[in-house]
């Protein structure tokens, strides 16, 4: 189950071929609960963001920098 919105730590960042001919982005964060998520994102958000920085996913959707 997903949470609606939350706040974390980036704690890795990765890119998987999951079907074997699409490569996907996707990030590990540790939420300031300690409980870990594991996400998909867009190949824009996954440049812009480094292990460390602290992240939230708003109720509107998306992950950004904090």
């Amino acid at each position: 189950m997903s949470k609606p919105e939350w706040q974390g730590t980036l704690v890795k960042k990765y890119r998987a071929l999951l079907d074997g001919s699409n490569l996907y982005a996707r990030i590990l964060v540790r939420l300031d609960d300690g409980q870990t998520v594991k996400m998909r994102v867009d190949r824009a958000t996954w440049k812009a963001l480094a292990v460390g920085d602290a992240v939230q996913k708003p109720p509107d959707g998306g992950v950004q920098r904090a």
